[in-house]
Formats: C-alpha cells, sequence, structure tokens
C-alpha cells in the first residue's frame, strides 16, 4: 500500500467534539506514536536499541490498546451472555431442550445475526470518516439509513425463521430435535427486528469513541436478563417458551436503552429523524451487503459445524457437547473480537499518519498479550476439564463426552487467540477484500469439505471437527503471515 493510499484510508479525528466526556483530541492522542523518552524526527518510533525502549514500547502499545479493545469487548461478552445464559437455563430444562436451542441460536439466530451485523458494518467506514471530517450531523442521517436497510433485510431473513423446523430436517437433523429447534426460532422472531436498530446504533455510538456507555449499558442488560431468565424458565416453568420470551424482552431493554442515551446525549451526531436517510440508499445498500459477505464467511462456519454434527451418531449428546464446548470458547471469542477491533484501529491510524514501525510493534505486542491470554485460558480448560460442564447440564454422559473434548478445546483456545490480532491487522490496513477470499478457502474449500469427509469416513465423530478447525486457523495464519510481512 502506497504511502499516499494510507492517508485517504483513515480520516484524521475531529479535534472539536466531545465523545463520552473525553474530548477528541485526547482520544487521537491516545490512538498514535509517542514522541517522547523514544525520539523520531517524523512521530514515529525509533528503533528499539535496549530492553528499556522494549519496556516503554509494550507499556504505551498496551495502554492504547486496551483502552480500545476494553470496553468493547466488555459489552461482546455481556451480549454473547445473553446468548450463554439462555443455553444455561435450556440445559437444565433438558438435553433435547438444549440441543434445539443451541441449534436455533447457533444456526438460524446467528446466521442472520452474521448478516444483519456485516450490513450494520459499513457504518464503522461512513461515519468514522464524518466523525473525522468534523461532520457530526451526518452521522444520525447514517445511522437512519441503516436502520431502514437492515429493517427491510429482516423481512428477507424471516423465512428462515418461520420454516426452521423443515430447513433443519432437510439439513439432516433429529426430528423432535428441529421440531423444538423451529418452535423456538419462531419465538424469537423479535429478537431478530431488535438487530436492525440496535446494531447502527452500536456502530454510530462507536464512531464516536463513546464505547464506555454500551458497556455499561450492555452490563445492566445483562444482569437483567438473567433474572427475567430465572422467573421465566424456573419461577413460573415456562420452558423453552420462558427463554425465547426472555430473549425478546432483553434484546429490546438493549436497544431502548442505547436509543434513550442517543437522543438524549447525542445532540452533535442526533439532529432528529431526516427524510435525508432515504438519499443514495442504494449505494448503502451495495456497501451494506459487501461487508455483510466479507464478515459472515466465518461466523457461518460456526454453524454449519453444528448442523454437521448432527448427522452423527447420538445427535443429542454429539451436538449438546460440541456447543458446550463452542460457547465455552465463544466467550473467549468475545474478548479477541474486541482486541481485532482494537488493533485494527491501531494499524489503521499508524499506516494513515505515516508510522510503520508504530503499526509493527503494536502488532508484536498485541500477538504477545494475545497468546498469553489463549495459553492461560488453555489452561483453565484442562484444569477443570471434569468440572465446567456441569455448569450446562447435569446429565452424566453429557459431561463426560465434554470432558473427552476438552483437550482438544484447550488447545483451540491457544491456537485460535492469535488469528483475530492477524485478521484486525490485515484489515486495518484495507485488505478487506484479501481476508474474504482466505476465509472463503480456508473455511470452505478446505475445513467443510475435509471435516464431512472424514466425520463420515472416520471413527472420530465429532473430534473431527475441532481438528479440522485447528488446522483451518493455524492455515488461516500461514497466509495471513504472508500477507502482512509482503505489505509491510
Amino acid at each position: 500500500m502506497q504511502p499516499s493510499q494510507q492517508r485517504r484510508a483513515v480520516s484524521p479525528p475531529s479535534m472539536h467534539a466531545k465523545g463520552d466526556g473525553v474530548s477528541v483530541s485526547e482520544i487521537a492522542d491516545l490512538h498514535h506514536a509517542p514522541t517522547t523518552l523514544i525520539k523520531s524526527n517524523e512521530g514515529d518510533y525509533s528503533p528499539a536499541n535496549s530492553f528499556k525502549d522494549v519496556k516503554y514500547i509494550f507499556f504505551v502499545e498496551s495502554t492504547k490498546l486496551w483502552a480500545i479493545a476494553g470496553p468493547i469487548a466488555f459489552t461482546i461478552l455481556c451480549n454473547y451472555g445473553i446468548i450463554s445464559f439462555t443455553n444455561i437455563f435450556a440445559g437444565h430444562i433438558g438435553d433435547i431442550e438444549l440441543s434445539a436451542i443451541t441449534i436455533s441460536l447457533s444456526v438460524i439466530s446467528n446466521f442472520s445475526y452474521g448478516f444483519m451485523l456485516g450490513m450494520a458494518s459499513a457504518l464503522e467506514t461512513l461515519c468514522g470518516q464524518a466523525f473525522g471530517a468534523g461532520n457530526l450531523e451526518l452521522l444520525g442521517v447514517y445511522m437512519q439509513r441503516s436502520w431502514i436497510i437492515l429493517f427491510v433485510a429482516c423481512f428477507f431473513l424471516l423465512p428462515f425463521y418461520v420454516f426452521a423446523t423443515p430447513v433443519l430436517k432437510i439439513l439432516g437433523q433429529q426430528h423432535d430435535i428441529a421440531d423444538l429447534a423451529g418452535k423456538f426460532s419462531i419465538q424469537i422472531i423479535p429478537q431478530l427486528f431488535s438487530l436492525a436498530i440496535g446494531l447502527p446504533t452500536q456502530k454510530f455510538l462507536q464512531a464516536q469513541s463513546k464505547v464506555s456507555v454500551l458497556a455499561w449499558i450492555g452490563f445492566v442488560i445483562f444482569i437483567i436478563h438473567i433474572g427475567v431468565l430465572y422467573f421465566f424458565v424456573n419461577f413460573f416453568g415456562w420452558g423453552i417458551a420462558g427463554a425465547a420470551l426472555a430473549y425478546n424482552v432483553s434484546a429490546w431493554l438493549l436497544v431502548v436503552a442505547q436509543l434513550i442515551y442517543v437522543v438524549g446525549w447525542c445532540k452533535d451526531g442526533w439532529r432528529g429523524l431526516s427524510w435525508l436517510a432515504f438519499k443514495d440508499i442504494w449505494g448503502f445498500v451495495r456497501l451494506s451487503i459487501a461487508s455483510a459477505v466479507m464478515l459472515s464467511l466465518e461466523v457461518w462456519y460456526f454453524m454449519t459445524i453444528v448442523v454437521l454434527t448432527g448427522h452423527l451418531a447420538d445427535p443429542v449428546i454429539t451436538v449438546g457437547s460440541l456447543s458446550i464446548c463452542m460457547n465455552i470458547n465463544g466467550w473467549e471469542g468475545m474478548l479477541f473480537l474486541g482486541i481485532n477491533a482494537a488493533i485494527s484501529v491501531r494499524v489503521s491510524n499508524e499506516l494513515g499518519s505515516g508510522h510503520p514501525r508504530a503499526a509493527k510493534y503494536s502488532v508484536i505486542v498485541t500477538v504477545i498479550e494475545s497468546l498469553f491470554i489463549g495459553i492461560l485460558a488453555g489452561i483453565i480448560i484442562m484444569a477443570t476439564r471434569n468440572h465446567f460442564s456441569i455448569i450446562f447440564t447435569s446429565n452424566k454422559e453429557m459431561q463426560k463426552a465434554v470432558a473427552h473434548l476438552a483437550s482438544l478445546l484447550g488447545i483451540t483456545m491457544v491456537v485460535n487467540s492469535v488469528q483475530p490480532v492477524l485478521s484486525g491487522v490485515a484489515l486495518g490496513g484495507g485488505w478487506q477484500g484479501t481476508v474474504a477470499y482466505i476465509n472463503l478457502f480456508c473455511y470452505y474449500i478446505v475445513g467443510l469439505p475435509l471435516g464431512f469427509l472424514l466425520g463420515y469416513r472416520t471413527s472420530l465423530g465429532v473430534e473431527v471437527y475441532i481438528y479440522i478447525y485447528i488446522y483451518v486457523i493455524k492455515f488461516n495464519y500461514l497466509h495471513l503471515f504472508m500477507i502482512i510481512i509482503y505489505q509491510y
């Protein structure tokens, strides 16, 4: 990437607007390489020639990384906790209920969420550029335009919910699981429409660095969701209908809380409803769809794995044990999504400022810290391999199956710790199209066909999908490393 292209990729932040009580000038300073202690004529780092330099770089880059990643990761963890605790309460209703709700949330709901999140991601570019240029009034217009597009998209996704049962049966799911999953999918349709408002609103706030507000709202709604689940599922005894109702209530409470903050405290970016939201909407649609396809490829891979395991012997135990492992892996994955977003911001800012060494050092520090987190998570899983599944199920056979997969889960958590960092680096450098092709090749041309073949031609069963996932991630490492090395 040429320097001129780098500078066009990221617009400089406005020095006048305010974000969550922090001036944008402070935020801009937070994201740029230091000019003190390690001196540089152009604002970039000088080469690290001593341990003192390395220690200082590590401290500064860690501070910058977690100032961005912390609130975003916490918000994502709280949102994921709503899904996870819905699974936990379902697991204590029964094994079939656990498998059915897992199928519904991991396949039907996850399919829609991945696509909707990808479409909303178009705001990251548009709102970020508008905020950087000081055109704050455009933020609200872009958000409203995204509301319209995502609301229409909900109707195109609606058949997946309404006809979930026959679709799952065609895909080979056990009939009793498919019937219950289809029933639950219909019951959570209101949550689908909450995404049309909630996801663009989140991107609107993130563009202004108001991430702490999202974190607080997410935490409060997460706590409320646990209480609502308890009353609807345990106290009133409404079963999966109660779990679905709690899921819908929490989703819309989240949206309402975000809207209240936007209308009440975002006067610069929110100027009220505007007819400008309908202007140039087709160009916005094309950008939204392109973003959705890029992001959805990896999300849909996990959905397909859950579907394929339903074809194996004893699908209730197979799907249930895999879902528990994926649920635990998902908690770690949500943290790395925050790191992914943070390193993307760091790299794009430093490349845009003409500081390639600062971008490189940021990548090195982030990879080291992410790998440490992955190793720590793997050790915890191995130490509790015979016990952590109790959170999800009281079935001894299910617990034994999860313990059998625990070693692979631990390895997965280690190897999966660096991949989000590399993806974030590639995205920060403006290589989204290349990442999409890599994901398509690794997950769908190599991973799924190989997993399908080995899953039915060997005695490995569900373990084969975890093996394949581990090697697909390693394959991704190779390609992403090659891209990064070539570009740098």
